[in-house]
């Protein structure tokens, strides 16, 4: 698909400064469209949905959360820690809403992977399939997010 305008305006939101200070998308030197359908083909390539991954990162997240800032161990092998932190950001494909600065930590013991994300990470990938640009401080791979949540096809 071809890149719209209002994904260049959507794409300059994502800009380092503007709603973060690193910005949402990296070194990817990438158009925002080519960066989603991307994105897309690894999560069907895995036989996975964006809801399904946006599932299970929300479900941990809320399993840690009354933990907060302390390492809970959850469902027997995930050490989950939420720290939240001041302020909101918003959405920067003009969604409406405001989310949480928070920073959720999922350490899978059995295979020893991490990762680490927010809950604009998880709005995000639920509701425009976007994962972050590649070198993205806080960029999501789908792979690695199905490995080491354990996310089932």
């Amino acid at each position: 698909m071809k890149q719209t305008v209002r994904d260049d305006a959507i794409q300059n939101q994502m800009r380092p400064g503007i709603i973060t200070r690193d910005g949402l998308l990296g070194r990817d030197r990438r158009k925002l469209r080519d960066i989603l359908e991307a994105d897309d083909a690894e999560v069907l390539r895995l036989g996975l949905s964006h809801t399904a991954i946006a599932a299970r990162m929300r479900e941990l997240r809320d399993a840690g959360a009354c933990g907060l800032g302390q390492t809970i161990r959850v469902l027997e092998h995930f050490d989950v820690r939420v720290d939240s932190v001041r302020g909101k950001l918003p959405c920067p494909f003009l969604h409406p809403g405001l989310f949480q600065k928070e920073f959720v930590e999922v350490r899978n013991v059995r295979c020893g992977g991490e990762v680490l994300f927010t809950e604009l990470n998880v709005h995000l990938i639920q509701e425009h399939g976007f994962y972050e640009g590649l070198g993205s401080p806080f960029r999501q791979d789908p792979a690695t997010l199905a490995r080491v949540l354990e996310i089932a096809r």
